[in-house]
């Protein structure tokens, strides 16, 4: 079965007049956002000519593109199969924004791509390798919107004032999350230009988020996947508004972009989830909610000092030393102060509780397989 590398190089000999953009190209586009095209590709202040995926391909240095992020060897292929491509090789390239900023809990990225057709893409990333992302993300589960939500809704504000049609937002992850984020709080000028909105399994949105948007405006621009074991997708999620697709991977590793089965330029779609699944996802969203903001806030601040602790400043340290930063986390959690430890200790059993009550009343028992 196919892949999205795969699928690069089936349909890399159509260019995007001959074939518009689908979902497929989407989550390709997703996937590219990843790369760090610093060195290359102009900023959103500069305003300078856009780049192709082809140039910086051909340029001696362009592996530099490759560091700080997991799935290398997949990540250079689909570069190299983009780059070789008619269909993509010719892509441009602009309005590269990186921040990470450890103060403000932000980790955002997001580029915009010109198409063959001319029409335009604003990808935004998902989290990267950092801790500071990987903590961005538990702060999803705030009534507040994080930073880098402000950042996107900024960053499509300003590209849409630039390009003079239309255009296509997604993003994978929390990638997905962003674009949707800013296509229900932008301004009604730009919402209007949106063709479609592609959410790769990003998570959903609080309930007091979501109403302070226009999401009813989007709703019906909006694609939204998952794969069939998601997680980081179901969190939050409440509109039940998605497609169901087939993966290679198992469990959690089917969120990787690269497990996503695809057959005849689309993806393959799975059968309807279990009954157990469906009751876990609501399990998790029901203990989210029910959290008040003092418990999330210990919660998440807690996981982040323990892991913080390890020094290391993103998952590949982390794993170049693995036992050393893990003796430095198990170290942090020893001194963590009894009166956290009771509240994580009460706020984790409440989920547990929870899960319980909804298997029992789904009428499956603890142990039931579905």
């Amino acid at each position: 079965m196919e892949n999205i590398i795969d699928y690069v190089r089936e349909w890399g000999e159509y260019s995007f007049t001959e074939r518009p953009l689908n979902e497929v190209d989407s989550l390709v586009l997703c996937q590219l956002s990843y790369l760090n095209y610093g060195k290359f590709v102009p900023g959103l202040e500069k305003r300078n000519a856009p780049v192709s995926i082809r140039c910086i391909y051909e340029s001696p240095e362009r592996d530099c593109i490759l560091e700080g992020y997991w799935y290398q060897e997949e990540n250079k292929e689909l570069f190299e199969e983009a780059a070789n491509s008619i269909r993509f090789g010719t892509l441009k390239m602009n309005y590269y924004v990186n921040i990470v900023n450890e103060e403000q809990e932000t980790q955002f990225s997001a580029i915009t791509f010109i198409l063959g057709d001319k029409s335009v893409y604003i990808a935004y990333r998902g989290t990267d390798a950092t801790i500071v992302g990987w903590k961005e993300d538990l702060n999803l589960a705030f009534s507040k919107p994080i930073h880098s939500q402000y950042l996107a809704t900024e960053y499509m504000e300003r590209v849409a004032s630039y390009i003079a049609g239309d255009f296509y937002t997604g993003g994978h992850s929390k990638g997905g999350n962003l674009a949707v984020y800013a296509a229900m709080n932008c301004g009604e000028r730009t919402r209007e230009k949106i063709i479609r909105i592609y959410n790769n399994d990003g998570p959903g949105f609080r309930p007091e988020i979501r109403s302070q948007g226009n999401f009813e405006a989007i709703q019906d621009r909006l694609v939204k996947f998952i794969p069939r074991s998601s997680l980081v997708g179901m969190i939050l999620e409440d509109h039940c508004e998605y497609e169901i697709v087939e993966s290679r991977s198992v469990g959690l590793l089917q969120h990787n972009s690269y497990s996503w089965k695809v057959e005849d330029g689309t993806f393959l779609r799975a059968e309807n989830m279990t009954d157990r699944k469906l009751l876990r996802d609501a399990a998790l969203n029901e203990w989210i909610l029910s959290l008040s903001e003092d418990e999330i806030r210990t919660f998440v601040d807690t996981l982040y000092e323990v892991v913080s602790a390890s020094e290391a400043s993103d998952v590949f340290e982390f794993g170049a030393d693995w036992k050393k930063c893990l003796q430095s986390v198990l170290a942090a959690a020893r001194e963590v102060n009894d009166a956290t430890k009771k509240a994580i200790h009460k706020i984790t059993r409440s989920l547990f509780e929870i899960l319980f009550e909804n298997i029992k009343s789904g009428g499956l028992r603890p142990n039931e397989k579905t």
